[in-house]
C-alpha cells in the first residue's frame, strides 16, 4: 500500500495544489459583488424645444431669449426611469430592503454614428455625476440628471456650432451608466441610451 502512495505521490500533490487554487472561485469576499437584485434602466426622456419630454433630446448650443435678446448657455436635463426586481423571482423569502437599490452615480458619454468619437474634437467631454435614488423592488423610480453641462457648450466641438449656419448639427447617442449598490453593499450598475441632437436652434 505504502508503494502504491509513493507511486501516486506526484499526480496527488498536483491534484492537491490544483485544489488550492480553485479554492478562490468560490469565495465569499468574491460572491459579495453579485447582487440578487436585477437593476434596471426602463425608460430615458430628453426636452425638446418646447420643454417637452420625448425619446430623444435637442440640445440648444446657445439660448437667446425671445423677449429681451439676452444669449445664455443652459444645461439640458434627462429623466431616467429605473426598476429593480428579484433574480429569482419565485424566492420563498421574497424581497427584503437588502433587495432595495441605492443609486450613487452616473457616467455620461457620447458616441458619434460617423465612428468620430474624439472627445473635445469630435463630441464633448464624458463626464460624471452624483445621483441619491432609492429604488425598491417591485417600485419604479425616476430621477433627473443633467445629460448635457453648461461648459460643455463652451468647448469644442460644441461652441463651434454657435457661429454654423442653421440646420447644421452634431448628432450623438449619449451613453449613460448608472451606478449603486443593494442593501447589502452589492454593486450593480444599469446602462441606458439616449440620442441628442446639438445645434444652434432658432429661439
Amino acid at each position: 500500500m505504502a508503494d502504491i502512495f509513493k507511486q501516486r505521490g506526484p499526480w496527488l500533490a498536483a491534484a492537491l495544489a490544483a485544489g488550492v487554487f480553485l479554492l478562490p472561485a468560490c469565495n465569499a469576499v468574491e460572491n459579495s459583488t453579485q447582487s440578487a437584485t436585477l437593476f434596471q434602466v426602463v425608460k430615458m426622456t430628453g426636452k425638446d424645444l418646447s420643454n417637452q419630454d420625448q425619446n430623444y433630446c435637442l440640445s440648444d448650443v446657445l439660448y437667446v431669449d425671445p423677449n429681451t435678446g439676452a444669449a445664455s448657455v443652459v444645461a439640458d436635463p434627462a429623466t431616467v426611469t429605473f426598476s429593480a426586481t428579484l433574480l429569482d423571482p419565485k424566492s420563498t423569502l421574497g424581497a427584503s430592503a437588502f433587495n432595495d437599490i441605492i443609486v450613487t452615480r452616473y457616467v455620461v458619454s457620447y458616441q458619434r454614428a460617423d465612428g468620430k468619437n474624439v472627445e473635445g474634437v469630435d463630441v464633448p467631454y464624458s463626464f460624471e455625476g452624483n445621483l441619491s435614488l432609492q429604488v425598491t423592488v417591485g417600485t419604479p423610480a425616476a430621477a433627473t440628471f443633467i445629460i448635457v453641462r453648461e461648459v460643455a457648450k463652451q468647448e469644442p466641438p460644441l461652441v463651434n456650432l454657435k457661429d454654423a449656419y442653421p440646420g447644421d448639427g452634431i448628432y450623438v447617442t449619449a451613453k449613460v451608466v448608472f451606478y449603486g449598490h443593494d442593501g447589502a453593499n452589492k454593486a450593480v450598475t444599469a446602462t441606458g441610451y439616449l440620442a441628442i441632437t446639438f445645434a444652434n436652434f432658432a429661439n
